[in-house]
């Protein structure tokens, strides 16, 4: 047996270990201040808008401008990384998310707010990829699917938290006092970074000289370093499979001309849904008179039951398929009605506010979880990557048509039936799609199960 292939074997049997959790953990921090940004924002809404002096649906198009930025930074930042290193990268990304947020706090116009949450979203977007490509390089392939799960848990908790951070800091501080808040704590997690975040294996072995540096790291996963310097040539054969290009031509071929269609409609009509619910969510909730604490605790239970909801509909998936994600978004449209037109009493309300969050947000994690395992091998970043545009499409769309519900006067609640159409959408294109994955036995890397993005 070679040294090359006894390193790779090495790789791919550990266990995850305490390096593994370590970044793990860290890089669910970062994310954290992901969730905390999209909804602290929305508890910070209405006093900004009298501040500025701007309507809802101009302020959604900050709320807007800041989702654009993610979606143009994961390709800037990519390329920086490309050139630079994977670590040097995601320290600059949040460190200039972290400055950012703390200017958040000085914006006198709508103007200054767009472009600095444009610029504070290109930071962010290019972290956040960079984080999931490095733990994928460093995850044994059979955990790398539940790396991911795990670390975007730290989305979940950001958003959950805001609320319950912004009922002690509004009072107080105002809603420059969120932004400050955020700047400092993201600060503390670029000093982590630069303390503790690895280098890429692949990154480090593309240079020259850079034997001692991986011997370091994989002394640090646990790994015996080998004696043989031929050995690393294992982590430089052939670019990683995520970057071999895009092919769109391969994502039309066969069954995924019908499947791939299908998707980008689930992607798309979720994350018009989900970021709708956490950019106005608080809104609606203080137009019905909710205090201010009130709206923080109800927002932090939303976001507990949408990741509890996303983490049980895995279970399902694991069983059943992808057909099981039209269940969650298929219950949601009668909860939204319900939640919307119906008569209800306040309890009743909070009961119904839990529920939908739990069915809308959990599918979401759904349609996430199950996106790779559509394409096989050698066309699955592209499958990700391209459905994952649609998605921020939609994430963007989202707070901007809320913008103009919201100045429309409809009555508090009625925002919440609107909303059903997109989870209607969202269950008749996965229903679909579970039916068409069936038709006939796929390979077993591609059509019908998840499995761990490359």
């Amino acid at each position: 047996m070679s040294p090359s292939t006894d390193l790779n074997a090495a790789l791919e049997e550990r266990k995850l270990g305490r390096f593994g959790l370590g970044l793990v953990l860290i890089s669910a921090l970062v994310i954290f201040f992901d969730g905390y940004d999209m909804q602290v924002i929305a508890f910070a809404t209405t006093r900004m808008e009298k501040v500025f002096h701007v309507t809802n649906a101009a302020f959604g198009m900050a709320l807007g401008a800041g989702l654009f930025g993610t979606l143009v930074g994961g390709v800037l930042f990519g390329a920086l990384a490309d050139r630079f290193g994977r670590r040097p990268a995601i320290i600059a990304a949040t460190a200039c998310f972290s400055a950012l947020t703390f200017a958040l706090a000085f914006a006198n116009s709508l103007t200054t707010l767009i472009v600095l949450r444009f610029v504070a979203g290109l930071a962010l977007g290019g972290a956040i990829p960079l984080l999931w490509t490095l733990n994928v390089e460093f995850a044994p392939k059979r955990l790398r699917a539940t790396v991911i799960t795990l670390i975007m848990l730290g989305y979940g908790f950001g958003t959950a938290f805001a609320g319950p951070i912004s009922t002690v800091i509004l009072p107080r501080w105002d809603w420059p006092g969120l932004f400050i808040f955020g700047g400092v704590i993201s600060l503390i997690a670029v000093a982590i970074l630069i303390a503790w975040l690895p280098e890429s294996l692949r990154t480090l072995a593309a240079r020259p000289d850079s034997s001692d540096a991986i011997t370091r790291i994989l002394r640090r996963m646990g790994v015996e370093p080998p004696t043989d310097p031929e050995a690393i040539r294992i982590l430089r054969e052939g670019p990683p499979e995520g970057r071999r290009g895009l092919n769109l031509s391969g994502l039309l071929e066969g069954r995924l001309k019908v499947l791939t269609p299908l998707i980008w409609v689930c992607y798309f009509a979720s994350s018009i849904a989900v970021y709708f619910l956490t950019n106005w969510g608080p809104t609606i909730l203080r137009n019905m008179h909710f205090s201010t604490n009130g709206t923080g605790w109800l927002s932090f239970g939303n976001s507990m039951c949408g990741m509890t909801g996303g983490l049980m509909l895995m279970r399902f998936t694991d069983k059943h398929g992808p057909i099981s994600i039209a269940i969650m978004p298929l219950i949601a449209v009668p909860f939204l009605l319900v939640t919307g037109l119906a008569p209800v009493t306040l309890v009743l309300f909070i009961f119904l506010s839990l529920a939908l969050t739990f069915f809308v947000s959990g599918g979401h994690y759904g349609i996430t979880s199950v996106i790779s395992g559509f394409y096989p091998s050698h066309i699955r970043a592209s499958g990700s990557g391209v459905a994952n545009a649609f998605a921020k499409v939609g994430s963007i769309l989202g707070p901007v048509i809320g913008g103009f519900v919201l100045d429309a006067h409809l009555q508090p609640r009625t925002p919440y039936a609107l909303l059903a159409v997109c989870p209607l959408v969202f269950a008749a294109a996965a229903l679909a799609m579970g039916l068409v994955a069936r038709r006939r036995d796929p390979p077993a890397d591609a059509i019908g199960q998840p499995v761990p993005a490359e």
